[in-house]
């Protein structure tokens, strides 16, 4: 697991490498949280590009690490860890912005959710297999990126959208092909970083000071029914199972 952060011209640079799917253990998400927030209270950042290498940007948690853990240690530092990534987004000082490839999926959404601004390769896919792993959380992140209804089935089935259905509703600020997606996520976060720094960032401070919703409250309101599925024993017979039947 790996995330390393370079920064050029005011343009700080954050890549997720956890092969092979980017599903991050739980000191990955905490370590993901902490170079968000450090690029953002870097004096000399104007911008941060997220973006991830290999197959897709983010496939959530890592459900063997949980499977694999006594007692409920990992289901709750997953949680925890998914939590304080997601508000890292949010609160990093200076705009996010989120270059999507391939899948994202579960914490994925909870990343690009809370970016300012996503762009996306043509092959990216977005969706939140929540409920078939036994499991809920991210749809406060994925109201941010679809329309009420459409949330709700996305939830309820499972189904994932294109990125140009999300160009479509205008969450994708441009969909562009896989071999120029960092290029352009680039470009877009100089453009920013070229700005005043000290008026970003209170432009970013106001965006969030006028949201409609509180997404941690909301979000952690949402973690307390994945807490519950767990008791029942919803949750450990759904993740048992991805597990085998990712064995076979």
């Amino acid at each position: 697991m790996g995330v390393s952060t370079t920064t050029l011209d005011g343009v700080a640079e954050i890549v997720v490498d956890a092969p092979p799917v980017n599903a991050l253990t739980v000191a990955g998400w905490y370590e993901l949280a902490d170079a968000v927030l450090a690029a953002g209270r870097d004096p000399e950042v104007g911008a941060v590009v997220l973006r991830a290498e290999g197959r897709g940007f983010n496939a959530g948690v890592d459900i063997k690490e949980m499977q694999n853990s006594e007692g409920h240690t990992a289901l709750v530092g997953a949680n925890r860890g998914c939590y304080a990534a997601f508000a890292a987004v949010y609160d990093c000082e200076v705009p996010v912005v989120a270059a999507v490839h391939g899948f994202c999926l579960g914490g994925g959404i909870g990343l690009a959710g809370n970016a300012d601004i996503v762009i996306a390769s043509q092959d990216a896919y977005f969706g939140l297999p929540e409920v078939d792993r036994g499991a809920l959380g991210a749809a406060t992140h994925l109201a941010r990126l679809v329309p009420q209804h459409l949330m709700r089935a996305m939830v309820y089935t499972c189904r994932s959208v294109t990125a140009e259905e999300l160009h479509h509703h205008g969450s994708v600020l441009e969909v562009v092909p896989a071999d120029e997606l960092r290029a352009k996520a680039m470009e877009v976060a100089a453009n920013i970083a070229a700005k005043d720094r000290y008026v970003i960032r209170r432009a970013k401070e106001s965006l969030n000071g006028i949201d409609p919703i509180d997404v941690k409250r909301s979000y952690r309101y949402e973690q307390g029914f994945t807490f519950e599925l767990n008791l029942v024993g919803a949750g450990d017979e759904h993740r048992d199972a991805f597990v085998a039947k990712g064995a076979k």
